[in-house]
């Protein structure tokens, strides 16, 4: 179950694009009956290891951006650590988590729906925007495990003049450095489920491959905006479940 439903979601991120987080912690909450913190520690790990091969490339294409990446990091590494810290200390307010989730949830799918509607932004150069943006992304992040492909490329969509290219590896770094962060915290509070973890990476890493393969072979633009609905649904399941006491 745990290898499908990895292979599933990586599948999906790889031909849609949509962010790792988004997709997994409600899933590992609303499918497997996690609780809202492991499935947001397991969520963050799983993402790290499904995003390093796409990393890689990116690297490798020299399609990174360093100098706002530098920017990113400086907001978003203490972001992601207080965030995680934050979510340790709520262990036990179960309704209060599930509510935050769904809500942070609701955000990312909502700005990627108005996204993919509307276009992207015509950016400006504003490198005094990166660092706080980026500390309320990873604060998200630390939390929720959602936002820092659908935040993290709208702000440097807003905030830069980076080609679309450099934008995606740009964020995939800054994606992968706080699902790291966050993932290690989380992992060292207890909040990660190993046995869990590892066939879900397992299939990820394959539906990843498998994904960004066919990519260019499907109609990305409509199965981006029904996974985006499907994520709306699923972040309004949290909220209602926060909401009415699990």
């Amino acid at each position: 179950m745990a290898f499908l439903l990895g292979f599933l979601i990586a599948f999906a991120i790889g031909v849609t694009g949509v962010g790792a987080g988004t997709v997994t912690a409600p899933l590992l909450i609303l499918a497997l009956g996690l609780p809202p913190e492991a499935a947001v520690g397991t969520a963050l790990l799983f993402g790290f290891l499904v995003k390093l091969p796409a990393a890689t490339v990116y690297l490798l294409r020299g399609q990174v951006a360093w100098t706002p990446l530098g920017r990113l990091l400086l907001g978003g590494i203490p972001g992601v650590l207080l965030g995680s810290l934050i979510l340790a200390h709520l262990k036990g307010a179960k309704d209060l988590v599930l509510l935050l989730v769904g809500c942070t949830v609701v955000l990312s799918a909502g700005l990627g729906l108005c996204r993919s509607l509307k276009g992207a932004p015509q950016g400006q150069d504003r490198p005094q925007v990166l660092p706080p943006a980026a500390f309320g992304i990873g604060l998200e992040v630390g939390f929720s495990s959602a936002g820092a492909g659908a935040l993290g490329t709208l702000l440097l969509l807003h905030a830069t003049r980076l080609s679309p290219q450099r934008v995606v590896g740009t964020d995939i770094l800054f994606g992968l450095a706080l699902a790291l962060l966050g993932g290690g915290v989380h992992l060292y509070f207890g909040q990660v489920e190993p046995d869990l973890l590892i066939p879900l990476s397992t299939g990820g890493v394959l539906g990843a491959a498998l994904g960004a393969l066919l990519a260019t072979r499907m109609p990305k633009k409509p199965l981006r905006l029904a996974l985006l609905l499907w994520l709306l649904f699923l972040g309004a399941q949290l909220v209602y479940r926060g909401v009415a006491h699990g």
